[in-house]
């Protein structure tokens, strides 16, 4: 009994001691990303004629990946495949493909986000370290599940949603409760460590609280409408971004070319709406009153900004720019609950800070890690309305995702079809095939 108690503590300090590096490596990674990230995009505001750059930046993005990083090319997707069955591996050179892509991509306004070259930083270290250790399995899961949880948690701040984001996209209708728990290490120190370098991450201010209860019955079916809105929306960016990465596929058959395509279109995007403030994250602005996630909180902002940050991200990301899509699905879902706002006669802090998470929850099939977001940006009085709206706008969303390699293990309520046991890039192509849309 003492031996087999002796085996389980010795395991336990090795896993504890391996999580640590990870996360202490990738949480540094996520600060110097993000602190460069902060350059660029300063630069960036400070000298607009950058965006003429943006096709050349992509580019160049595009012929090295073309010649040299071919087989990091699935981005987000191969990591979750290698979690889904080990074998390939990570390649090593994913970390620094995809750091420049993304910061070059900002550099030149691309509208792209910072989650994805998170978790393909965080997949790709861990996998390294597995590598090292000559992990395989089920040991090299966990590891590679851990590495995704502190790359969020380190960019976002938010090491409880990291960990559960971290065993909730992998599958739809099934979470890895049994790797929870090093996930939860990971994130912890992967956020302790990019703050260990003096990153600030964004604060929110969500001052309004509306009680949940009967006497604010119309509150909650206000809640409920926007809710079903967002996961409308999370579904249509999702098919678009998949319709337009397969159009351009079509019809620009030399895949470097295809996202210097895709700058020019966004440079004409550009000009057509006569603003830069649906470029980049989109979190700021040097114009406090200009259109960004931050004034979606409290200014009245015009109600068709979340279609045009839409727009500009679908051809950013269908083009093939490197990035991810998450922060640009924040800016998309708070003016978007800004609007609603407006619209119902609702607090404009509340919604923005709904479609903030839903419309992500929605997008990425992760309710629950977007409950706790919600909780961790903007704190707790209004908990039950972010569970609310992450789970109904997941729902409505139907099964779409941006994440293509995500299993379906349960089915969504209210399907007209069994999707047991298959995955988004099935039912994509089953769509290609049929010709029309599932849901």
């Amino acid at each position: 009994m003492v031996s087999i108690i002796v085996k389980h503590l010795k395991n336990g300090i090795q896993w504890i001691v391996f999580l640590f590096i990870v996360g202490s490596a990738i949480g540094s990674a996520c600060a110097f990303f993000l602190w460069s990230l902060d350059e660029v995009t300063h630069i960036r505001w400070t000298h607009p004629w950058l965006l003429y750059g943006l096709p050349l930046g992509g580019l160049l993005v595009a012929l090295l990946y073309h010649h040299y990083g071919a087989s990091v090319e699935g981005g987000t997707n191969l990591i979750l495949d290698e979690i889904h069955q080990p074998g390939g591996g990570i390649p090593k050179r994913m970390t620094p493909f995809v750091l420049f892509g993304t910061l070059l991509t900002h550099l030149c306004g691309g509208s792209v986000g910072r989650e994805g070259t998170a978790v393909q930083m965080g997949g790709s270290i861990a996998s390294a370290f597995a590598r090292f250790l000559k992990f395989k399995d089920r040991k090299l899961r966990i590891l590679l599940m851990s590495g995704i949880a502190a790359g969020f948690a380190g960019v976002f701040g938010t090491p409880l949603a990291g960990a559960i984001f971290a065993v909730e996209v992998l599958a739809i209708g099934k979470i890895q409760w049994n790797i929870l728990l090093p996930s939860l290490i990971a994130a912890y120190i992967g956020d302790w460590a990019c703050s260990a370098w003096h990153i600030h991450h964004t604060q929110y201010s969500v001052s309004s609280h509306i009680p949940f209860n009967f006497t604010y019955i119309d509150f909650v079916v206000k809640v409920l409408l926007a809710s079903i809105l967002f996961g409308g929306t999370a579904k249509l960016f999702s098919e678009l971004t998949h319709f337009t990465q397969s159009y351009f596929k079509r019809i620009i058959t030399i895949p470097y070319l295809r996202p210097f395509f895709g700058g020019m279109i966004v440079i004409g995007l550009t000009y057509w709406v006569g603003t830069q403030d649906y470029l980049g994250l989109g979190v700021s602005n040097p114009n406090p009153h200009s259109v960004s996630i931050l004034t979606a909180f409290y200014e009245h902002l015009p109600p068709w900004a979340w279609l045009l940050k839409l727009l500009f991200t679908v051809v950013s990301i269908g083009s093939g720019f490197k990035g991810g899509e998450v922060t640009p699905l924040f800016f998309i879902g708070a003016t978007l609950g800004n609007a609603i706002a407006w619209a119902l006669n609702a607090p404009p802090d509340i919604f923005a800070a709904l479609g903030f998470i839903a419309v992500f929850a929605a997008a990425v099939n992760t309710p629950l890690a977007c409950t706790l977001m919600g909780i961790e940006l903007f704190g707790p009085e209004n908990g039950l309305y972010f569970a609310l709206s992450c789970f109904l706008a997941f729902v409505f969303s139907g099964h779409s995702g941006i994440y293509l390699s995500q299993k379906i293990t349960k089915p969504k309520p209210f399907t007209k079809h069994s999707f047991e046991d298959t995955g988004l890039r099935a039912l994509q192509e089953r769509k290609r095939i049929k010709g029309k849309p599932l849901i």
